[in-house]
């Protein structure tokens, strides 16, 4: 995708029919073949070719690269508490951005349900001047759909294959409710009295982070699924552009990268993206391009334990979503489902009146859930692995029947009794909400997917933490808990709105960077933020990058690591059509003024280069404090900055690594911290990778 050579859009789209033609041997032929042409933000078209069509498309000078259309999926009152944004303190984020009044953020995702209370329009003065978006209509989404909060809403189905397309609204409503329990995040009013289901779980007040910010809809993923593919997205990203808003929300893990979005980048749009439900297991972060945040996700200080009453009066506690009292009330025969709760094991077990322990870790699937409602189960107890995404589980009981997740130990001592009596039984009581302090918080969730990169090593992601375990928010007319990265994405989308509101001069980088350098390490007991996993272990940057969200300290972070996006062209140049000096370039990446640093290839030396900015108080001095890597010694020059007034606001260091020992070892991790005599601790994430050999061939 490169930059439009005509301000004109008809212009750039001809050009587009024109370059097809030529492949395709007809001016009418190359009109049915497209599906998108991009013009607004950016050149580039989405086309329906044969794999020799391609091959001769890329040969044309013109043409920086052709790529194949790919698929992703979508990766959902507390949490805005938990964070410690307070609607009604005066010297707080919220309130001096005025609710993010007016900013207009884009959601790129499933959709919206505009007749949820959360986007209500009362109160609202007219739409933004500046804003140029549309409201498209369709099935069941009219132009009433829009509102004063709601200010525009598109939607883009062309390359989705119709499997995925089947029973949808071809229309900006949403069908799965992944799009609107995204959007209510970012900027749902107040709504009182809402819970799970109306099931009283989670009870309270739902609200987004920035509740006066406006909403601009793209839907670009569709069925049950949110299957988007790369051709809408970019698509979504380019009439985004266009149209103006202020932040984009991309609740998606894609396996590629959108180049539209660097373009967005350089009109000074800030993009976060959700980085993917794929961990613990590492290299598996998406989403991985320098110039958007890309966002972890970790639990809140809530969680909703239920009791668990044995035949013999003993009492355990689990996880459970089950809300219906009357059902939960009586005691059920317990059934150990053996080492695999299958659906082929199970059907030719008699589960009929029973409450079945499934104690292996893979016995959880929406199919066996289903069948053992069907058989007539009572309730199901599962072993948690920390590797699973809890709530996924306890979700697919629907409110039919008690699910209810246990820990290892409790497994057996539930087969311990089974095994010794016989006629166990057991009652599961109906969960209960408790939050506050003495929930262990907030932790990396273990789906969360995590570092380093795999495309490329030399940027340290994801870039920041934020809450994704069973976040309350809109789906309909109700309300429900949702999980995943995509849950943590708007988090950051609405506190990059507020930001944006508070400081409108601040580049994407620098908004980015505040995020980044004043993120906690630390939970709510003062101890290492831990990451869930097989086993638990204290959380490094490649599950949570700089740290845990801290919005109200990212409204004044003393310094920041600014970029210009035009330094992005090179790599974003590499990374679509590598050229011979591309290899040099991109084993350097580290240089890119980032707010990290990661070197994955320390052989003996490498010296990085940073800048910063002082945007706090005009007359400042900043003395250094590293926490080096194991086996690496880190030198900064200068250790010590200093700003005056009238002076430069900005100031160059050096950080040289230097290798210890000579050994082929994995990463190892540290920080990098400026602070002054304000409070201002502006810490940077280091990650490095000590290496004997670049290559195998190196070895002779």
């Amino acid at each position: 995708m490169g930059e439009k050579k005509h301000d004109e859009p008809s212009v750039v789209t001809a050009s587009h029919h024109d370059t097809l033609t030529s492949v395709l041997g007809s001016k009418d032929g190359a009109m049915k073949s497209i599906v998108y042409s991009y013009k607004h933000g950016f050149s580039g078209f989405a086309a329906m070719l044969t794999e020799s069509q391609a091959e001769e498309l890329a040969k044309l000078p013109e043409v920086v690269s052709v790529k194949p259309n790919t698929y992703h999926k979508a990766h959902t009152t507390r949490s805005w508490d938990f964070l410690g944004l307070n609607y009604y303190e005066q010297s707080g984020l919220v309130k001096k951005a005025n609710y993010g009044e007016d900013v207009i953020v884009g959601v790129i995702d499933s959709g919206i349900w505009p007749e949820s209370g959360s986007f209500d329009d009362n109160g609202y003065g007219p739409l933004p001047a500046r804003w140029k978006g549309k409201c498209h209509t369709g099935v069941a989404f009219n132009t009433t759909g829009c509102n004063r909060k709601i200010i525009g809403a598109r939607w883009y189905s062309g390359g989705i294959p119709d499997k995925w397309l089947k029973g949808e609204y071809m229309s900006p409503r949403d069908f799965n409710g992944h799009g609107t329990h995204t959007a209510s995040t970012i900027a749902g009013k107040q709504m009182w009295n809402v819970s799970h289901h109306q099931s009283g779980l989670g009870a309270g007040l739902a609200r987004g982070g920035a509740p006066r910010a406006r909403l601009a809809i793209y839907k670009a993923c569709w069925g049950t699924r949110g299957v988007c593919s790369t051709a809408t997205v970019l698509a979504a990203v380019d009439d985004a552009i266009k149209d103006g808003v202020d932040v984009l929300s991309l609740s998606l893990a894609l396996d590629s990268e959108i180049p539209g979005t660097l373009h967005a980048v350089a009109r000074g749009i800030t993009v976060v993206f959700a980085g993917g439900n794929a961990g613990p297991v590492p290299q598996t972060v998406a989403n991985t391009a320098p110039w958007v945040i890309t966002v972890a996700a970790a639990t809140i200080d809530r969680t909703f334990p239920t009791v668990i009453s044995l035949g013999n009066n003993e009492k355990l506690v689990g996880q459970s979503l089950y809300y219906n009292a009357t059902a939960s009330s009586s005691k059920f025969h317990l059934l150990v489902g053996g080492s695999s709760c299958n659906a082929e094991n199970m059907a030719s077990i008699n589960v009929t009146g029973n409450v079945v322990l499934c104690p292996g870790p893979y016995n959880r699937n929406q199919e066996t859930i289903g069948l053992m409602a069907q058989a007539g189960a009572k309730g199901l107890i599962f072993f948690q692995h920390t590797t699973v995404n809890i709530l996924e589980i306890l979700d697919a009981c629907n409110g039919i029947m008690p699910c209810v997740v246990v820990d290892y130990e409790s497994v057996n001592r539930i087969v311990s009794y089974a095994t010794n009596t016989s006629t166990p039984v057991v009652m599961v009581s109906p969960a209960v909400t408790v939050v506050g302090s003495g929930v262990l918080s907030p932790r990396v969730a273990a789906f969360s997917s995590r570092g380093p990169s795999s495309n490329f090593p030399g940027i340290l992601k994801p870039d920041v933490a934020a809450p994704g375990v069973s976040i309350l928010a809109a789906v309909g007319n109700s309300y429900e808990f949702m999980s995943g990265t995509s849950m943590a994405c708007p988090h950051v989308s609405a506190v990059v709105a507020l930001l944006k509101s508070v400081h409108p001069d601040w580049s994407p980088a620098m908004i980015k960077s505040a995020i980044i350098t004043t993120a906690s390490v630390t939970d709510r007991f003062g101890m290492p933020i831990q990451a869930e996993g097989s086993p638990r272990k204290v959380a490094d940057p490649f599950d949570l990058g700089g740290g845990h969200i801290e919005p109200d300290k990212a409204i004044d972070p003393g310094l920041v690591y600014d970029i210009d996006p035009r330094e992005y062209t090179k790599f974003f140049n590499c990374s679509l059509d590598p050229k011979d000096d591309c290899e040099s370039y991109m084993g350097q990446l580290y240089q890119l003024n980032l707010p990290s640093i990661a070197v994955p290839d320390l052989k003996n030396s490498v010296t990085v280069w940073r800048t910063v900015t002082n945007v706090g108080g005009p007359e400042a001095t900043y003395r250094v404090a590293v926490e080096a890597p194991a086996g690496v010694n880190v030198v900064v020059e200068p250790p010590v900055i200093t700003f005056a007034r009238g002076g430069s606001q900005s100031a160059t260091f050096r950080v040289m690594f230097t290798a210890r020992q000579r050994v082929q070892g994995g990463y190892t991790f540290g920080s990098l911290t400026w602070l002054d005599e304000s409070a201002h601790w502006v810490r940077i994430p280091v990650a490095v990778r000590t290496i004997i050999q670049d290559f195998v061939s190196d070895t002779a």
